[in-house]
C-alpha cells in the first residue's frame, strides 16, 4: 500500500516543491537534535523530549515519502551517546524498542524499506532482534528507504573501513596503489547509499557532530532553529526550498551547472557538463 497522499494546503506545498527548478533531494540526512532541551524548557524529564521526537520522525518520514525523497537517514544514536547517564541510555533503548514495535507495521504498509548503519552489536539483544525483524519484513519494499544511524559515528565508520582495507592489503586482495576515493567508499557502511544531497540539523546548532563525515563532502547544509520535537513537515519544506536555491557546483564553475531541470539530479548535470568539455 503506497503512502497516503497529501491533501489541501499541504498538497499545494508539495506540488510547488516538486515543480521547483532545484528538484527534490534524492537523499536527505537529519541530525535530530534538541530533544532534551525541548523537555527541559517545559519542566519535563529528558525522555519526554525523545518521546515527542518520535512524532516528528513519523511526520518527516511520511512527508519525505510523499515528496519522492528516495533515502532518509536519521542520526538516532551516536557512539558518543553511550557516554550519557546510564538511566537515560536505558530509557532511550526502551524507547527505540517500543518505536520499532509500534511503527513497523505502519512503515511496512507504506512500502518503506528500513536499513540501519552503525555498530549494531553494541545495542541490547532485544533491540537488535526487533530491528532485524523489521528490516527483514521491509526488505522487498519499493518506497522510501529509511536509514537509522544507531551507535554510529563517522570516525567509527572510517576507522573500520581502514582496518578492513589494511586486512585486504595484507591478504593481497587490494594493493596500496589501487586505493582511491571510490575504493574507500566501498569499505564504508554506506557503500550502497548515495551521498546525501541535503543535511538538516535542528536546534540551531552549527556542526555535524561526527555524522557521515566522508559522505557529506558536497552536501548542502541547512541548520534549523526548531528543536527536533517541534520539527514538522512545514520545516522540512522550508529546508528543501532553501536547498533548491543553492547552486551545487561540485568544484566546477557556474556556467557548467546552469540550466537545471527538476527531473535531473544535480550530480548528473555536472557529469553531463563534463562530458561536453
Amino acid at each position: 500500500m503506497p503512502l497516503p497522499l497529501a491533501t489541501g494546503q499541504d498538497r499545494k506545498h508539495q506540488e510547488r516543491l516538486k515543480e521547483a527548478a532545484g528538484g527534490i533531494p534524492g537523499h536527505v540526512a537529519v541530525i535530530m537534535d534538541g530533544n532534551g532541551r525541548w523537555a527541559k524548557r517545559r519542566g519535563l524529564p529528558r525522555i519526554a523530549g525523545h518521546n515527542e521526537g518520535v512524532n516528528s520522525v513519523r511526520d518527516i518520514v511520511e512527508a519525505c515519502g510523499q515528496l519522492g525523497v528516495q533515502f532518509l537517514t536519521l542520526y538516532a544514536f551516536s557512539t558518543e551517546n553511550w557516554k550519557r547517564p546510564q538511566d537515560e541510555v536505558s530509557l532511550l533503548m526502551r524507547l527505540l524498542l517500543r518505536a520499532l514495535r509500534d511503527e513497523r507495521d505502519r512503515l511496512h504498509q507504506n512500502e518503506v524499506r528500513l536499513r540501519a548503519i552503525g555498530d549494531i552489536t553494541a545495542l541490547p539483544q532485544d533491540v537488535r532482534d526487533e530491528l532485524s525483524a523489521a528490516i527483514d519484513m521491509m526488505r522487498n519494499n519499493t518506497g522510501l528507504t529509511l536509514v537509522l544511524a544507531l551507535s554510529y559515528s563517522g570516525r567509527w565508520d572510517i576507522a573500520g573501513a581502514m582496518r578492513r582495507m589494511a586486512h585486504d592489503i595484507k591478504a593481497g586482495v587490494l594493493t596500496p596503489e589501487s586505493v582511491s576515493e571510490q575504493i574507500v567508499g566501498q569499505y564504508l557502511s554506506t557503500r550502497d547509499l548515495p551521498d546525501p544531497d541535503l543535511l538538516i540539523r535542528t536546534s540551531a546548532e552549527r556542526r555535524i557532530s561526527n555524522f557521515l563525515l566522508w559522505e557529506l563532502a558536497y552536501s548542502e547544509m541547512v541548520f534549523a532553529d526548531e528543536f527536533w520535537p517541534t520539527f514538522r513537515r512545514k520545516h522540512l519544506y522550508a529546508a528543501i526550498a532553501e536547498y533548491q536555491k543553492r547552486e551545487r557546483r561540485f568544484g566546477m564553475v557556474s556556467e557548467q551547472v546552469q540550466q537545471p531541470s527538476p527531473n535531473v539530479h544535480p550530480l548528473q548535470r555536472v557529469l553531463n557538463s563534463v562530458a561536453k568539455l
